[in-house]
């Protein structure tokens, strides 16, 4: 039985829940290490894409999408934003809604296993996070995730080639059926030890819980062997 507790998390890079569960989560596991009794953690990011059908080429942000391709109204998109903003700030994050660039996201997904490969995938999917609703950065187009990559360390023009390549599409691809399978069908979704699923940005207590729940077990079955 391995020592560490799996923690597979599937999310969209354009789900502004996501980065905002991120940040939770990451509160949650901190608060878990601090019990005398902890276990590591193994981490792993799985893609998920919320809005599939957006065009590659999509000129505008995210209220121009959410209103023309998804009919929904202007006022509703305003408390909307304000109520994600307002709890990104409470996680620390300062989300920027104006600058925002709605994005087709399955380019910036092959970035976080290009990154997977090489070690670097929790990296890599900060700072893609924080490049797009933080930063206001486009992270869709090969050139703008290129220089994400070589932001991570990695050479500029083996991303390129990687992402024109479409390298890492089969792991995109093969993440998001696997979370059909599974049931899932929003995002972010954190899936514990294998047994326990919870899904949206929970509270840091919530997954403090259930990472103790998941040591507890662990615990009980080496107490019974």
């Amino acid at each position: 039985m391995s020592n560490s507790i799996k923690i597979d998390i599937w999310s969209d890079i354009g789900c502004p829940w996501c980065y905002i569960g991120k940040r939770k989560f990451e509160d949650g596991a901190a608060r878990f290490h601090e019990g005398a009794s902890s276990l590591p953690l193994e981490i792993e990011f799985h893609s998920f894409e919320l809005h599939p059908d957006t065009p590659l080429d999509f000129e505008g942000n995210e209220f121009d999408y959410l209103t023309s391709h998804k009919g929904m109204r202007a006022e509703q998109l305003s408390v909307m934003f304000e109520r994600a903003a307002g709890i990104a700030a409470s996680a620390g994050l300062v989300y920027d809604y104006d600058n925002l660039k709605h994005i087709n996201s399955v380019k910036a997904h092959q970035l976080v296993h290009y990154a997977k490969a090489r070690g670097s995938q929790r990296a890599a999917m900060d700072l893609v996070l924080k490049a797009y609703f933080v930063d206001g950065r486009m992270v869709e187009y090969v050139s703008d995730l290129a220089d994400l990559g070589q932001e991570l360390g990695f050479d500029r023009d083996d991303v390129v080639r990687s992402l024109d390549a479409d390298e890492y599409l089969s792991e995109v691809r093969s993440d998001i059926h696997r979370a059909a399978s599974l049931g899932i069908t929003g995002v972010p979704f954190f899936v514990i030890d294998g047994k326990y699923g919870l899904s949206g940005a929970q509270d840091a207590s919530t997954f403090a819980n259930a990472l103790e729940q998941a040591a507890s077990e662990r615990r009980a079955a080496v107490d019974d062997i």
